[in-house]
């Protein structure tokens, strides 16, 4: 195996425009992935797929000042961009990452390796809140959303799928044919799907911020249970966000993958 994680990651956002390099205690976002990713267990590289758009730039440059791979490609054609990046540094499993997701969790994409290697599935994602919506129980606040894919099923999809909902959010293709396909999902304990981890808007960004700010350490990441506990401790942080809760584009699709 040769495990790469790509963190697709573009300025443009509707709520919170350049949101992947605003600043969490003087660094970008965007390098806190990276550093979290760094931590995974036999990863060996950690790519930024960005669109070749002029807006883009800002990214390149903090890439390339990071020194941090990089990849530029289609803004609209997600699953093109991704596969692309995917050939060039030569990654299999591929371990895909958004960038609105600071509290990626490098325990858990560990185990996620661990579940994709010893299942030998094409595919292989973490249940949460957004991304698992049709589970029951067991699903991990949204914002850990974490998905390992084999990159003969990923060039199958880039070459196949044609829905436009497929080619923007990469993966759709693969887990909606599971007769094609051999799906996995990797489950928690205890169900945390009513919380809210990822970033989207301001409230968002301020409550990861909180969290970066009594939690961050450069010499060892914080993980989901030390979020956990911290929250609890601070019920005020946990609520800045409360009022927002899933994703509408995940929710779409399953919504459309119920009425076929």
């Amino acid at each position: 195996m040769k495990p790469v994680a790509i963190i697709q990651a573009r300025m443009g956002s509707t709520r919170l425009p350049g949101k992947v390099l605003k600043p969490i205690l003087g660094r970008p976002m965007l390098w806190h992935i990276v550093h979290r990713l760094r931590f995974v267990h036999g990863l060996q590289n950690v790519v930024v797929a960005t669109s070749d758009m002029p807006q883009d730039e800002p990214i390149r440059q903090f890439c390339h000042a990071a020194n941090i791979s990089c990849f530029s490609g289609s803004e609209s054609d997600v699953l093109d961009r991704f596969y692309q990046a995917a050939r060039q540094f030569q990654g299999d499993p591929l371990i895909r990452i958004t960038g609105d997701c600071p509290f990626v969790d490098p325990k858990i994409i560990t185990e996620l390796l661990n579940l994709y290697q010893k299942s030998g599935a094409d595919h292989a994602g973490v249940a949460t809140g957004a991304g698992a919506i049709h589970l029951e129980g067991g699903r991990f606040p949204d914002g850990l959303d974490a998905e390992c894919i084999r990159f003969s099923a990923l060039e199958k999809a880039w070459r196949e799928a044609t829905a436009a909902s497929d080619r923007e959010h990469v993966t759709p293709y693969i887990w909606r044919n599971k007769k094609m396909f051999r799906c996995v999902v990797l489950k928690g304990q205890d169900d945390y799907s009513h919380l809210r981890w990822t970033v989207d808007n301001e409230s968002d960004f301020q409550l990861v911020t909180k969290v970066y700010e009594h939690l961050f350490r450069d010499e060892k990441p914080f993980l989901m249970e030390d979020i956990l506990r911290f929250l609890d401790r601070h019920p005020e942080i946990a609520d800045l966000n409360k009022a927002f809760i899933g994703r509408e584009g995940y929710q779409k699709l399953w919504n459309e993958e119920t009425e076929q």
